[in-house]
């Protein structure tokens, strides 16, 4: 007979036992009246904490960065037609950021389905493009196994978010309880094969100028990935904001390949006559826009092997003279303990170029008409925070001189969306400070992308969690409006009112806020903050003139003579 307590079990409660058994804690969400035994299962279960959000969008980018960080799904829980539109941005960040995630999404009840029933959408047909698995559940005793496989797919291979649209009449039902709730595997852990290993190891000892390209799936393989690269003195980048991937201020440290990546900092990989690529799919602006690794000589391509946990992968964006289907860590910590003589390279050159590239130039120290260069925010936070604080940066030109200017020294300190999705940073950093209270936890932003999810200030607020948020305001959608200037010679729809009192709005949502107009200004902003028990806003007032590390507006729009 089954056990007592678990015969009149609800579904919503079989699906929460399988979610907590599989080490998840945490849900997001903005409750709706299609999951409500969902909602109140969650809330009641133990293990577990429901974080109720002020948006769908800032529930999926909390459960997308709780992942990030941690390495083990959260859940994002949304309603029917407009939730599930409003959740899809966090969706599609944890699809390109390769972000386990697991999704439930409230349906219209089941007799109704097919009618286009109040806020009906078809959510498996919506969702299947970004997520690796979506399906719609039919019956209430199939949810639980439902759940179970989601978990398995979400983090087997190369990880993801994965879609579950449940029938609002489904979730309450009584289901009789197995014998036993379905469990969850741990994902399988491929090691490097014996004959990849050696003939790896042979051919980076072999070369010239080996470097790595290390991406997110190297993230928990910190201590190895260093080891390999001294052991066989291989220079590594790491791939678009996965700078946290290996210690910057490491000897071996050859730069960030991000947006604008200063030629002097590409040209150890130019030059390159192997490149390991460790847990990257080597995106559009990880390759330089597909470019690199690139052709050597005319009809000879440098060399590139690959390893990555997910078959898929390997090979998919440019050739590779061999690829192997392995976890980073166990290949890496394979390659450290092949025997032999490795010749010394002398990357101090590459490494000095890339260091001098996070050096503000000397305009950045004063600005007229009280605004900052946002050369002096990075700088400020250079002074000020912890060198191992968690930072969450939003999608805009002001993350080009974070991405400069800040030295990752430690693993698991950069949550950044390589989707480039707007409205990231404020309910990251919501998400991380839950997950993880004891660290110190910087959201960076633009103004435009803070005004997105900044009013999940309240939700952070509310739960007491001390985070800081610091907006680069200009007063511009920086981004478009250099693209324009630089396309066109004028811009369109890219001013946005400013400066606005962001201090006042913050205080508003229940939090403290502070304005910095000159370095001094920031510095006791950046003080105060860190002792808060509250979240604080910074608003730093910054030039719009200084467009990027590289342009200016003026200069830009000059150029075209306009």
């Amino acid at each position: 007979m089954p056990d007592a307590p678990f015969a009149s079990m609800t579904a919503a409660e079989q699906v929460v036992e399988v979610l907590a058994a599989a080490g998840i804690r945490r849900c997001y969400t903005v409750p709706g009246e299609s999951f409500l035994e969902l909602a109140d299962a969650l809330e009641h279960h133990p293990g577990m904490t429901l974080v109720s959000t002020r948006h769908e969008n800032g529930a999926g980018f909390m459960a997308e960065a709780d992942a990030k960080l941690t390495g083990i799904p959260a859940v994002a829980a949304a309603t029917r037609g407009p939730g599930a539109s409003n959740l899809a941005v966090g969706v599609h960040t944890a699809m390109q950021d390769s972000t386990p995630m697991i999704v439930f999404l409230g349906q219209v009840e089941t007799d109704h389905l097919g009618k286009e029933a109040f806020q009906e959408v078809d959510l498996t047909a919506f969702y299947s493009p970004i997520t690796k698995w979506a399906t719609t559940v039919t019956r209430a005793d199939r949810l639980a196994e439902t759940t179970a496989r989601a978990i398995r797919t979400a983090t087997t291979g190369r990880p993801g978010p994965v879609a579950i649209a449940v029938p609002g009449d489904l979730f309450g039902q009584r289901v009789a309880r197995p014998g036993a709730l379905p469990g969850v595997a741990e994902p399988p852990r491929p090691p490097l094969g014996g004959d990849e290993r050696d003939r790896i190891a042979a051919w980076l000892t072999r070369a010239e100028r080996p470097v790595i390209i290390a991406g997110g799936g190297a993230r928990d393989a910190g201590p190895a990935l260093v080891a390999a690269a001294e052991r066989f003195r291989a220079g590594v980048y790491s791939s678009w904001r996965r700078q946290d991937v290996f210690p910057n201020d490491h000897p071996l440290y050859l730069g960030h390949l991000g947006l604008g990546c200063p030629k002097p900092v590409l040209r150890a990989l130019e030059e390159a006559d192997a490149v390991l690529i460790v847990g990257s799919r080597l995106s559009e602006i990880t390759t330089q826009t597909y470019r690199l690794p690139e052709e050597r000589s005319p009809g000879k391509p440098s060399t590139v092997a690959q390893i990555d946990i997910d078959p898929a992968q390997v090979g998919a964006v440019t050739p590779v003279w061999l690829g192997a289907v392995a976890d980073a860590r166990r290949a890496l910590l394979a390659l450290t303990r092949v025997q032999g003589r490795v010749p010394e390279r002398d990357w101090s050159g590459a490494h000095q170029a890339w260091a001098d590239t996070t050096t503000a130039p000397p305009e950045a120290a004063e600005r007229p008409g009280g605004r900052l260069h946002p050369w002096a925010v990075v700088q400020a936070m250079r002074r000020m925070l912890p060198e191992d604080a968690v930072l969450t940066n939003d999608a805009g030109n002001f993350a080009a001189f974070l991405h400069r200017g800040w030295w990752y020294r430690h693993p698991r300190t950069q949550l950044a969306p390589t989707s480039g999705a707007m409205g990231y940073a404020v309910p990251a950093a919501v998400a991380a400070k839950l997950a993880e209270p004891h660290r110190t936890v910087v959201a960076v932003a633009g103004d435009g992308g803070a005004l997105m999810t900044g009013q999940e200030l309240e939700t952070a607020a509310r739960l007491g969690l001390a985070i800081t948020v610091i907006v680069f305001q200009n007063g511009l959608y920086g981004t478009i409006a250099m693209h324009q200037a630089r396309a066109l010679g004028r811009t369109a729809a890219t001013d946005i009112s400013g400066p606005l009192d962001l201090a006042s709005y913050a205080r508003g949502l229940g939090a403290r806020g502070a304005t910095a107009t000159t370095p001094e200004e920031l510095d006791k902003a950046l003080s105060d903050a860190l002792t808060a028990e509250g979240p604080t806003l910074i608003d730093a007032r910054t030039d719009p003139d200084a467009i990027s590390p590289g342009a200016t507006m003026s200069g830009l729009l000059g150029g075209h003579g306009r």
